[in-house]
């Protein structure tokens, strides 16, 4: 199968900054990527431009299609949410239902409903007579219905807690994910998606400067815990950061052997939040 997104050399500028620049990356069907970055890093304008609302230089193909000039066809096969706990206070569960059912062709009336009968959702209730957790249900049944090919989520859970967040990823995999679908997602609350990702792209200053499976990622990067006596040998090896821990110093290697590392003290894999903050070390300053 060929890939669902293929950009080469995309930029984006503003008036006085670069959005996005020169960026190139390829997204294989049936992945769940973690597009993750720092606010101002590029990751809204990378989505803007794979959604067809906003002008860039360089090619991007979506689904085969060039968002600047086929958004009508694009959108028939890609879903985008920005947030999942928004929606019209006014409008009733059924309102929704029809509405989405008339503006998206790929939109599966039935399996909507289906969702619904699993939860404590009436047809005639509001969302202003809602719990948060039930505005998410509502948000992910007429989400779970439309059979698109990519789903782009731009920080889907902000504002929920945690329990209503780990279950709409718990959902979105167990419901709707399958190997002709493609998700994007950019969250700050990395590691909750983390053991949901099967690829990474960290961006910071409109470029791509991580772009990985996580298998790979596993592989490239060794996390080493040392006692203080094993420091300056571990510095040594030149590792891309160093923290400090209840008195031991964790250091953190880029393409390092584990054998070489192992015999300086315990070895583990990174978390994909721990190698965010590595690699952006310096971006907030």
């Amino acid at each position: 199968m060929s890939a669902v997104i293929t950009a080469s050399r995309l930029g984006k500028r503003y008036k006085s900054s670069v959005a996005l620049d020169d960026v190139s990356f390829q997204i294989e069907p049936g992945r769940i990527v973690g597009l993750i970055g720092p606010n101002g890093a590029g990751k809204t304008t990378a989505l803007k431009a794979i959604l067809g609302l906003t002008d860039f230089t360089g090619e991007l193909n979506v689904l085969g299609y060039d968002p600047r000039k086929q958004r009508d066809k694009l959108m028939g096969d890609v879903c985008f949410i920005a947030d999942v706990a928004v929606l019209p206070r006014w409008i009733k569960v059924s309102q929704a239902v029809d509405f989405v059912a008339n503006v998206h062709p790929r939109f599966n009336r039935k399996k909507c409903e289906a969702f619904l009968a699993r939860t404590k959702l009436q047809p005639n209730q509001r969302v202003r007579q809602m719990s948060k957790g039930m505005i998410v249900q509502l948000h992910l049944a007429l989400v779970m219905a439309i059979d698109a090919r990519l789903l782009i989520l731009d920080e889907p859970t902000l504002g929920l807690d945690i329990l209503y967040r780990k279950q709409f990823y718990q959902n979105l995999l167990e419901d709707y994910f399958d190997e002709n679908k493609t998700i994007i997602v950019t969250t700050h609350q990395v590691e909750e998606v983390e053991h949901i990702l099967t690829d990474l792209m960290f961006i910071r200053d409109g470029r791509i400067v991580l772009d990985a499976d996580m298998d790979a990622v596993g592989e490239r990067f060794i996390e080493v815990m040392v006692n203080a006596d094993q420091a300056d040998a571990a510095r040594a090896l030149k590792p891309i950061d160093e923290r400090q821990v209840f008195g031991k110093s964790i250091f953190l290697f880029d393409g390092a052997s584990r054998a070489t590392l192992e015999p300086l003290g315990e070895t583990r894999r990174p978390s994909v939040s721990d190698l965010f903050v590595a690699t952006m070390k310096g971006t907030y300053a």
